[in-house]
């Protein structure tokens, strides 16, 4: 059911005075939609206040823009400006100290979701403590001398062991024999020269690849010079 003409003038006219700033038609009656205004009711409701005198409107081309009477506000003087921008000042302080309020709660809010539930807590009571026996009996194993990977993982995990030493030594061949071809009638000090270039060879580093060769033989003994 559609508002009656005055009940719709007096809408608009609250709207306009409650905003005490410029409006249009489109911003009006977007914004009375909640009270079943078509566009048109509040044009014609803007119109007639404008033309009684309740409200203020000035044109801009086809445009008219609506505003409440400023005569009928009383306006501060600067006591009370002043008086307004203190208190204005304090409300401000108010809500920032709010605001911290309202973010500690929120953390501690964080803090206890976060918290395992009692629930939570025994059963990872539980899983620890089947974890902790299981290493126990794992330390038992060894401590016995028993063997816990199988055969067939050793062998396969000497394989890529020996892969990889293999890679290792050709590259290692390769980048002497690349060093050599290049150094072969080089003037410069070999030393200084691999310095420069940022060369650094396994010993520098504490490497040997001889020692780790030697882990797949560990019965084999070093042979002089190696």
């Amino acid at each position: 059911m559609a508002p009656k003409p005055d009940s719709a003038e007096a809408i608009v006219l609250n709207f306009v005075n409650e905003q005490n700033r410029p409006v249009n038609s489109q911003n009006a009656a977007d914004a009375l939609q909640k009270f079943n205004l078509k566009k048109a009711a509040v044009q014609k409701a803007l119109d007639s206040l404008a033309d009684s005198g309740k409200i203020s409107f000035k044109e801009y081309g086809k445009q008219k823009i609506y505003i409440a009477r400023q005569d009928q506000f009383e306006i501060p003087n600067s006591e009370e400006l002043n008086l307004m921008k203190e208190k204005n000042s304090e409300l401000q302080k108010q809500v920032e100290e709010q605001k911290k309020a309202t973010n500690a709660v929120e953390g501690e809010i964080k803090a206890l979701q976060s918290n395992l539930t009692l629930e939570q807590i025994h059963d990872k009571e539980v899983k620890l403590r089947n974890e902790v026996k299981e290493m126990e009996d794992k330390m038992v194993k060894l401590r016995g001398g028993v063997t816990l990977v199988s055969p067939e993982e050793r062998k396969a995990i000497e394989k890529i062991y020996s892969e990889q030493i293999s890679h290792w030594k050709k590259r290692k061949r390769m980048f002497k024999d690349l060093w050599d071809a290049i150094t072969e009638n080089s003037p410069k000090n070999l030393k200084e020269f691999k310095e420069e270039l940022g060369f650094e060879y396994d010993e520098d580093v504490g490497v040997s690849l001889q020692s780790f060769s030697d882990l797949l033989q560990p019965g084999k003994k070093r042979t002089r010079g190696q």
